[in-house]
């Protein structure tokens, strides 16, 4: 036994090392940058601030979150954002993810290929759908203002990537598209373990279709349905590419990744940066450990 662990360990030591390198190193640097009034432009000079950069009256937590103001800020307005986009995106990903997943995993001609034609909008690139919608979209030059001006549905060609009334939901829309294949694969997957001789005997019964879906296959997938979006949940509140590229990264849709990246790099200032990005991550592994444990009663209370 001891011979078995001394082997594990001579091969996990390397990997442990290369993460550490990888992994921990910066991440170790940016907290400590986070406490300190850093500068791109010297980063060899500075001095250390302490929690200054966090919870002073120009931090990012100077005013109370329970306060009005505090929304109001750039940072508060990015929380707001990216909550926002992720809770709606998820939601709609995940009911459009599951739709999809039941109509392919009937059975019909030609399923093969249209599971993988389901797939393309996933495969491509974050910023290659980014663009390719961003001149869909166009105010002057899209094909969606211009079929709606054409069918009369509106007489003045709408900026949906650049008014603040559409902008993020028109990321939201884009992100579904982009995002709804890879919920709906991972849903396929869960309903591929199902058994089917329950199906067969609920078809006997007569048992009909929605009752079928409520009573039978919503309660055998739930778990795998629970880390596909506890997966895409957390890919979502990390979201920068597709904001930047559609919108711009303007004020109205800047997401907490975005307000890091204007903080560190239009701005130059990496300890309030680092400071948004340490914040950023702590606020993703809270909304993670807290959606786990809801997540974890709701289906204990089920089962019991």
């Amino acid at each position: 036994m001891k011979n078995r662990s001394r082997i594990a360990w001579t091969f996990l030591t390397p990997m442990l090392i290369l993460m550490v390198l990888v992994a921990g190193w910066p991440l170790a640097r940016s907290i400590w940058f986070s406490f300190t009034d850093t500068n791109i432009n010297n980063i060899a000079e500075y001095s250390y601030v302490g929690f200054d950069n966090y919870f002073s009256e120009y931090g990012l937590f100077g005013l109370s979150m329970f306060s009005a103001e505090f929304w109001e800020t750039d940072w508060g307005i990015s929380i707001k954002n990216t909550f926002q986009f992720s809770i709606v995106s998820v939601v709609l990903e995940t009911l459009a993810g599951l739709g999809v997943a039941m109509l392919l995993n009937q059975e019909f001609k030609g399923r093969a290929l249209v599971r993988t034609a389901v797939l393309v909008p996933w495969a491509i690139p974050t910023i290659v759908s980014a663009k390719m919608w961003g001149w869909i979209l166009h105010d002057q030059f899209g094909l969606i203002n211009q079929l709606l001006v054409d069918f009369g549905f509106i007489t003045t060609k709408i900026a949906f990537t650049a008014d603040p009334a559409y902008a993020l939901w028109t990321v939201v829309a884009v992100d579904v598209w982009k995002t709804t294949p890879f919920m709906a694969l991972l849903c396929l997957a869960a309903l591929q373990t199902l058994p089917k001789d329950c199906y067969e005997a609920a078809r006997v019964d007569g048992v009909h279709p929605l009752r079928l879906f409520w009573k039978v296959t919503l309660p055998l997938i739930k778990h795998p349905l629970m880390v596909a979006v506890i997966f895409r949940l957390l890919d979502a509140l990390r979201v920068f590419d597709l904001i930047f590229v559609l919108t711009s990264n303007s004020g109205s849709t800047i997401s907490m990744s975005g307000f890091v990246r204007r903080d560190m790099v239009d701005n130059g200032n990496l300890g309030s940066g680092s400071a948004a990005s340490t914040s950023l991550t702590l606020i993703i592994f809270l909304t993670a450990v807290l959606f786990m444990r809801a997540a974890r009663v709701k289906l204990n209370e089920e089962s019991n």
